[in-house]
């Protein structure tokens, strides 16, 4: 063959060794592109499934939430501020338990329905107040203790009792004054007829850390008994001269119901508090007792019926982990309820 023919041939079998690198290349190419593929479908699959998934959960946190919602409008819709009718002869009976305070079940807010009710009906024969708490607001006291004198001036027959389980001072007693009667038991906490207001004075300790006050006031006494300044003697004198008014409100309202059977004694108004025992003979109670006692035995009736507003289901759950976190509390500090 001549050396034209030779390079022909060297170039045609070149070409094809090229054809054949180029489609092998190609192939490979096309394999890890098909990898790639794979792995973008799967992951997108994978990103799917996981929207999915997020979905179905939001739809039931959301399913949920609207069962819990609309459950709990259903139960505020069929919850009435009404007290149950009565149909037969007993005694009503008005609880008085815990702080006397503003959004306390032993609020004025709270009471005065249940009184009003009780005195209304004409199968409560009588009613007992179901005292147990260590006193609080004298505002919210001497509501209750006007309502209740009021309410005997409107219905004369029905007779009031006020029953002292644990404790009923301050507060508790002011409003326990206002019952035609009052029972304890021998071993309950009663009196503290006193009225307390108590602050911190911080200006030592800031002095030792380099603290300083600065107050701006158009009011010779709107910073009145601020803790972080000291005391002004002016402002103490005159904050001593209003709770000796204000005891003396509640000196008048104890004298007024419970009258003659007071016994004189140094210590009867001092705040100072008394077992069930040393407050009969202190004519600060008229005997000994509990609710059922006192419903048996003084009035002959033993059917006790509960008169207390009504409460929606969530103020119900509120009420009942108050009440538990405030046991729990009185129980880890192994301390007396009264102040």
């Amino acid at each position: 063959m001549s050396e034209n023919q030779w390079q022909k041939l060297d170039q045609t079998n070149a070409g094809g060794d090229l054809a054949d690198e180029a489609s092998k290349q190609s192939d490979e190419a096309d394999i890890e592109a098909s990898k790639e593929w794979r792995l973008i479908r799967t992951l997108v699959k994978d990103i799917q499934h996981e929207q999915v998934r997020s979905r179905r959960w939001g739809i039931l946190f959301k399913t949920l939430s609207f069962v819990f919602l609309f459950s709990l409008l259903i139960g505020v819709w069929f919850s009435v501020d009404e007290q149950p009718v009565y149909t037969q002869e007993h005694v009503a009976l008005v609880e008085i338990q815990g702080p006397i305070m503003t959004g306390a079940p032993a609020s004025s807010e709270q009471i005065l329905p249940s009184l009003i009710a009780a005195f209304e009906s004409d199968y409560a024969k009588a009613i007992i107040l179901d005292v147990n708490s260590p006193g609080g607001s004298p505002v919210h006291s001497g509501i209750v203790y006007d309502e209740i004198s009021r309410l005997k001036s409107l219905y004369p027959d029905k007779p009031v009792y006020a029953v002292i389980s644990d404790v009923g001072a301050s507060g508790a007693y002011y409003i326990a004054a206002a019952a035609d009667y009052i029972y304890a038991d021998k071993a309950s906490i009663v009196g503290s007829i006193g009225v307390i207001g108590s602050s911190f004075g911080f200006t030592e300790l800031m002095a030792k850390v380099g603290i300083e006050r600065r107050s701006y006031t158009a009011g010779n006494n709107k910073d009145f008994l601020d803790p972080f300044q000291a005391e002004k003697p002016g402002q103490r004198v005159a904050y001593e001269a209003l709770l000796k008014e204000v005891h003396k409100q509640f000196v008048d309202a104890v004298k007024v119901g419970r009258g003659e059977r007071l016994k004189p004694h140094p210590e009867l108004f001092s705040g100072a508090v008394w077992h069930g025992e040393r407050a009969v003979a202190m004519g600060l109670i008229d005997g000994l007792g509990n609710v059922y006692s006192v419903a048996r035995e003084q009035l002959g009736i033993v059917d006790l019926e509960l008169y207390h507003p009504q409460q929606t289901p969530l103020q119900e759950i509120m009420d009942e982990m108050g009440a538990q976190t405030s046991t729990r509390i009185q129980a880890w500090l192994q301390a007396p309820s009264w102040h």
